[in-house]
């Protein structure tokens, strides 16, 4: 912001992302970034302080680690798993440590730990965040700051290089985006007389739908049908926070304008809030070398092709190979999966029960209604995990921040 005596404030900003595809042949783009990324990590790797890394079971976070050893071979690694193997990445992640030759610290996080410890995670996060993830980013943090002052993580690859599943979705859906205007209007009024939950109904909704009003980042939790069910109040339309940006984005292609609402979005307002807060929670200094601006510039310039091919982030993933072992470049994006349907089927879920009903949020939300998908996810009729977590994390922050509550011991 510039003010000058007598005139008005005037606002502008010093960064404007710029997602465009430079023309040059495919080696040297994936050349581009494996260099881009090479320099950024070993200059973060600049430190007084002991230092280490995260390290999960995907190309990320191995990417970073492989090219650290470079200049720190004996690099402290951390990861984090549950008890439940189907979610757990300590497997995955032991492998690659020996592959690597670094050592690997695993924490190993139990439902006990979860009632424990998620007042007190709401609690450092300051704004209430439903993303699960943040649960097994504490304890790994707080394994971590035992032993390091600063580690390094992957957060920033996935909106930089297309790592998300959905931004497949393109592609998929571009049959019928050529079908004529007439024959989509059918096929979307088909779709809102089928039932939900009936196969293919979801897919001919997003596939009549402009991509301004289905898409607003990875997290869709509640429909707007399910928003009036819960909310007291009129709920806003996500139109409201993406409109300018899709109007930025106008020139780009499906897959780079999902890329530029998520930066803009899910990244600020997520994946580096979570991260900056579960880390710093204990006074851990977290460093992330895929959004160094070089970097950046490497991933801006790649053509879609080179993003989303036969796999996601498909240029990182070959500038890595034979830097990393290739079961992780040819592996699916996992990225610290959490058991939330698994615990709210336990004792984590008994706990959430007592939380809503001492929540005081009546004014505000239907808990009756989120008793209700407790209820039947619990009797396993339905997986409601995802909306029961999202309440269940307002519930605790809006205790904490208005007129003080307990919060309920476990069970």
């Amino acid at each position: 912001m510039t003010w000058t005596p007598g005139c008005p404030p005037r606002e502008e900003a010093y960064f404007r992302h710029a997602l465009r595809p430079l023309a040059r042949p495919a080696e040297d783009a994936i050349a581009a970034v494996r260099d881009a990324l090479r320099d950024s990590v070993h200059a973060h790797l600049q430190s007084e302080v002991p230092l280490g890394a995260f390290l999960s079971s995907g190309i990320d976070s191995t990417a970073v680690v492989a090219l650290a050893r470079e200049l720190r071979p004996g690099i402290r690694t951390y990861t984090v798993g549950f008890d439940d193997e189907r979610y757990s990445e300590i497997e995955a992640a032991t492998q690659t440590a020996a592959a690597l030759g670094v050592g690997l610290t695993a924490t190993l996080v139990h439902d006990d730990d979860v009632i424990a410890a998620l007042p007190r995670i709401v609690w450092h996060l300051d704004d209430p965040i439903a993303d699960p993830a943040i649960v097994p980013l504490w304890f790994l943090a707080r394994t971590a700051a035992r032993d390091v002052t600063v580690v390094l993580s992957g957060e920033g690859a996935d909106e930089l290089f297309a790592g998300y599943e959905i931004y497949r979705e393109p592609a998929a859906l571009a049959g019928v985006g050529r079908l004529p205007a007439s024959l989509r209007r059918g096929l979307r009024a088909v779709s809102a007389v089928m039932p939900e939950g009936v196969r293919g109904k979801s897919f001919l909704d997003r596939a009549t739908t402009p991509i301004e009003e289905r898409y607003y980042g990875n997290a869709r939790i509640f429909g707007p049908a399910e928003k009036a069910r819960l909310m007291r109040a009129p709920a806003q339309p996500h139109t409201a926070v993406t409109a300018p940006l899709y109007t930025a984005a106008a020139d780009l292609d499906d897959v780079a304008t999902m890329q530029y609402v998520d930066l803009h979005t899910w990244l600020p307002g997520d994946i580096l809030t979570k991260a900056d807060r579960m880390s710093m929670a204990h006074s851990l200094e977290l460093r992330v070398p895929f959004l160094d601006r070089a970097v950046y510039a490497a991933a801006a310039s790649l053509p879609t092709s080179l993003k989303v091919a036969r796999t996601t982030k498909y240029a990182l993933r070959e500038a890595m190979r034979g830097i990393v072992p290739d079961a992780v470049v040819d592996r699916r994006k996992l990225g610290f999966p959490t058991p939330t349907r698994v615990w709210l089927r336990g004792d984590v879920g008994a706990w959430a029960g007592d939380v809503f009903a001492d929540a005081g949020v009546d004014h505000l939300l239907d808990l009756g209604h989120v008793q209700r998908l407790l209820a039947a996810h619990r009797r396993g009729d339905a997986d409601h995990s995802r909306k029961i977590w999202t309440v269940l994390m307002f519930c605790l922050w809006y205790a904490q921040q208005t007129t003080p509550r307990p919060v309920p011991a476990r069970p």
